[in-house]
């Protein structure tokens, strides 16, 4: 996802550059307007003989630089790892789990559970079960493993910076049994001490606060050429905000939440304090 919309834009750089318009370029790989705007947009798959005729129609000539594109393509045409999930996995899900993994920050407010990437096994299938009453042992186990593999990127060479701020309305509210909340409880006290990852929580003792409108998750990515990105789950689908005002809105949401919450050492204490309640 990632590598399509870095290419994608790239080639709707030479574009423009060109004075070429989109119906124009679409011609030239016998193809329609609105294909070459989901080819720059990111949102569908690149042939090699497409991008190849693109950038000869744009004038990039330099074997260097068509070399780096189309190698940019064959990489955006290889499969992620999730998509042996595919069983398991809604198609607007897949977008965010590419774009996760690319991300070097990933900000979120939580209010109803912990988050995903911060979840234990156990409590992580009490989230599923509770959440899909009607599915099968094999699919609430498939989903769990889906969750675990995600949670690597935190710890990859490569793991973004992580902050999270849970409102305590998620640590409070009971999934699994005692044991099952202890421990999830004392694993977000255990990853907050990792060097990339900051957790805050928002205590109900500071009353209404900035995050009233819902968790939010932001992405922010290592590529100059990648806005931030705001996902918004829903119940059968996603919204992805990529329009600076949107995106700085929630920006903003963010930061006072930072602000507003006690900092990580407080945070700890707590969960601490929640485990012995709990």
């Amino acid at each position: 996802m990632v590598r399509r919309i870095l290419l994608g834009s790239q080639l709707r750089r030479l574009r423009e550059s060109r004075g070429i318009t989109r119906e124009a370029a679409g011609y030239s790989i016998r193809a329609s307007e609105s294909k070459i705007s989901r080819m720059e947009l990111g949102r569908v798959s690149f042939k090699a003989r497409d991008v190849e005729d693109l950038l000869t129609l744009y004038g990039v000539s330099d074997e260097m630089e068509r070399g780096s594109l189309l190698g940019l393509a064959r990489e955006a045409n290889v499969a992620g790892w999730w998509h042996s999930f595919g069983d398991v996995l809604p198609g607007w899900f897949q977008t965010y789990i590419g774009l996760e993994g690319a991300a070097s920050l990933i900000r979120v407010y939580e209010v109803q559970f912990v988050h995903g990437l911060l979840q234990t096994e156990a409590y992580a299938h009490a989230v599923v079960s509770r959440g899909m009453p009607d599915a099968s042992h094999a699919e609430i186990d498939r989903r769990v493993a889906l969750r675990l593999e995600r949670q690597k990127v935190l710890v990859s060479e490569s793991a973004p910076q992580f902050h999270a701020v849970l409102d305590e309305a998620a640590l409070r509210r009971p999934y699994g049994d005692r044991s099952v909340m202890r421990g999830q409880l004392r694993h977000l006290i255990e990853i907050s001490e990792h060097a990339n990852v900051t957790l805050q929580v928002m205590p109900f003792s500071f009353g209404g606060h900035a995050g009233e409108s819902g968790a939010f998750t932001m992405l922010s990515f290592p590529e100059s050429d990648l806005s931030d990105v705001v996902y918004l789950e829903q119940l059968t689908s996603a919204l992805y905000l990529d329009k600076r005002e949107e995106v700085g809105q929630y920006a903003r949401v963010m930061e006072r939440l930072r602000e507003d919450s006690p900092d990580p050492a407080e945070s700890r204490d707590l969960l601490r304090g929640l485990i012995q309640l709990t």
